[in-house]
Formats: structure tokens, sequence, C-alpha cells
């Protein structure tokens, strides 16, 4: 029988939550050597600064991509991430958006793309979201800033990559694991995350013409700062023991399925889904 991870209750005051302030604190680190899948290539990651979007970026760099992330507050978790990259030696750099803004969002991925020399990979990955036992507790704020975070951050960061991304790049969006089946505490997140499976999809139709790949990861549980910084700590404790493989993921697990779909080991993949979510069963 699997067994439970008992990860300890705690909660954090704010969303984007911090990183740093996890216990125990999330694992990033790559486990294999890098062997050149992306050497050459400029990777931006949105929401770069912790969690899965810091797994991606550091183990791209190791693969041998330039990155560059966005983030919107967590100054001291970007710099962990800038540490992790040049641990790697890898050229790294940031710029703070709100990328739910279109003239942000421009301008964020408009200022990477100069810094990176252009760009071949698109990860959409920044989100927020937050717990609700009740719809009509569902302010319109709150479910405005969900879909302004969720949604047209992606929407937005896709269109101002447009302009840079050649033949042969690639775009990985994240979804997630309630896109297929539901959250009845995150009704507002769960409808964000099946319009991005949806838009996933749309897009790769759209880009196949011109050689540009689209396709989506939907990570089930997985031990990110979204967890203290949405739930409280009775929901916290002993997160992701209920999924078949008895514990949450960890981000560097879910990581390696962005690899996949962004270097040439998923060159026949486009308008598709990634599943790493511990063993649950949803339709595709």
């Amino acid at each position: 029988m699997p067994q439970p991870s008992s990860m300890p209750a705690q909660t954090q005051d704010r969303m984007p939550a911090d990183e740093y302030r996890m216990e125990p604190a999330p694992d990033w680190h790559p486990r294999h050597p890098g062997v050149g899948k992306l050497k050459g290539k400029a990777a931006i990651v949105t929401g770069g600064d912790s969690g899965i979007g810091r797994a991606v970026a550091v183990l791209f760099a190791r693969e041998g991509a330039r990155v560059g992330i966005v983030h919107l507050q967590e100054d001291r978790d970007a710099q962990d991430t800038r540490e992790a990259v040049e641990a790697e030696g890898g050229t790294f750099f940031e710029v703070k958006a709100d990328i739910g803004r279109r003239d942000e969002a421009f301008a964020a991925i408009g200022e990477l793309a100069g810094k990176l020399g252009g760009i071949d990979i698109l990860v959409n990955n920044a989100a927020m979201q937050f717990n609700a036992e009740d719809i009509r507790d569902i302010t319109e704020e709150q479910l405005r800033r969900t879909f302004d975070s969720n949604v047209m951050g992606q929407f937005f960061c896709t269109q101002a990559a447009l302009d840079h991304l050649p033949e042969g790049g690639a775009i990985v969006n994240t979804a997630s694991v309630n896109a297929f089946k539901g959250n009845a505490h995150l009704v507002d997140y769960s409808a964000t995350r099946g319009a991005i499976t949806a838009f996933s999809r749309s897009m790769a139709q759209q880009l196949a013409g011109r050689g540009i790949r689209v396709n989506c990861v939907a990570p089930g549980p997985v031990w990110t700062p979204f967890i203290p910084g949405s739930l409280p700590p009775d929901m916290v404790e002993g997160f992701g023991d209920h999924v078949p493989m008895g514990r949450p993921g960890q981000p560097w697990e879910i990581a390696t399925s962005y690899l996949f779909l962004a270097s040439d080991d998923g060159n026949y993949f486009t308008g598709q889904t990634l599943h790493p979510n511990g063993g649950v069963i949803v339709g595709s």
C-alpha cells in the first residue's frame, strides 16, 4: 500500500505565496545529467520564480536553454531561481509583471525576447487559485483576478510571443487535473484550467501550419506555494494523500513533462495533454 505523505498543516496569507516559507521545501532539483536537449534555445517561463515554474526553468537550463522568467512579486523566490539556473551554467533574466494586463504581458515578453535573443519556447505557467466552499462566496473581484491571471495571462503572453516564435517553436501551457475531474472547492480555478485545455487544442490547430507545437500539462496535486497560499491548514495537512500513489508530486517530477513537450522528443505532439497526477484516471 502506498504510504501517505502526511504534509504538515500550514498556511500563508497571500496569493501568490512564497516557496521559501514552505515546510518541507518543495523538491525542484533535476535528477538526471543534461544531454543538450535544449542547447541554443531561448525559453520564457511565466511564474518561473517557484513551484513547477522554478523546476522547469532549472531543468531547461541544465539542458542548455537560455532562460527568462516572469513573476509578479516574489523577489526572494525569483532570486533563488536565478541562483539555481546560474549554478547550472545557464543564462538567466527576469521581469516583474502582471501578465493579466495586456500591456504588461506584451512589455514583459518583448523585453525578455530582446535579452534572450528571441524565443523558441514559451511556458505559460503563472496562475492563482482561491478556496471557496460555496460558489456564492466567490466575489466578482476574485473571479476576475483568477481569470485574468490564469486565462488572460496565457492568452496575452501567447499573442506577444507569436511575433518572435520561429518554425519549430513550442508552447507548453499549464492546466490541471481539475480541468478534467472538477473540484468542489476550486470552481473558478477549475473553470480557468478547462479554458486553457481548450485554448491549447485550438492554438495547436491554428499554429500547425507555422510549425509551432502547442501542448498542455495537467498536473495533479503538487507540493508548491499554491497549496499553503490558497488552502486552510486542515486541507494542507495530508495534502495529496488521496491519489493512488498516496502522496503529492514534487515539482521536479512535473518538469520532465514540460521538457518532453518543449524538446525534439515531443516533435509529433501537438494539441495534447500530459497527466502527471499520481495515478488519477481522467479523460484526455
